[in-house]
């Protein structure tokens, strides 16, 4: 295949481009909008989650809140409407944690990830999204259930990593102090 790269699967969700490569077969990518994700913490410091069926996996999952970037929207406003629409709450402010490539290998798209310090619940109505449950969890818990599986989207993981090492949640909690010290091993 020589020349330009060609659309081969257009839907609304997503596009397959087949790039032409010098003596060897086309390499597909996948085109589609943008994510966000947003580290959400509230005054009591508890993580917000969602749990939701997902197709893919055949299960309920447990993730941060997210989802893609609407046409005409900047990454913070699809952040806001993302955390109000799955959770109900708000959020006065949204600090950038990075801009992450989700897969180098396929993905042509970003993950903006954000984190959001002392949301609250709207003061106006709010519809739940239909089969998205809140999931809210104590820092500890929300890392608990990273070690052991639990979290397992990668998207949910990079997210919350970065939300610790820039210091927005802690690994220090009481009765825990411990888990994190370096071993003592001789």
């Amino acid at each position: 295949m020589t020349g330009d790269p060609q659309r081969v699967l257009d839907t609304k969700w997503f596009s397959v481009v087949a790039k032409p490569q010098q003596n060897a077969e086309p390499y597909y990518v996948v085109e589609l909008p943008d994510y966000v994700s947003i580290v959400a913490l509230t005054p009591a410091r508890e993580v917000l989650f969602v749990r939701q069926y997902r197709p893919v996996v055949e299960r309920h999952t447990i993730e941060l809140p997210s989802g893609h970037v609407e046409e005409r929207e900047s990454p913070e406003e699809a952040a806001r409407r993302e955390l109000l629409e799955e959770t109900g709450y708000v959020a006065k402010q949204l600090e950038l944690l990075g801009t992450l490539v989700p897969d180098v290998g396929r993905l042509a798209n970003r993950m903006w990830c954000y984190f959001a310090p002392d949301v609250r619940p709207s003061e106006g109505p709010h519809e739940p999204e239909a089969g998205v449950s809140v999931v809210v969890l104590t820092e500890p818990e929300a890392i608990a259930r990273a070690e052991d599986g639990t979290i397992d989207h990668a998207l949910n993981l990079a997210p919350l990593f970065l939300a610790l090492v820039r210091g927005k949640l802690s690994l220090n909690h009481p009765g825990r102090s411990d888990l994190y010290a370096p071993s003592a091993r001789s």
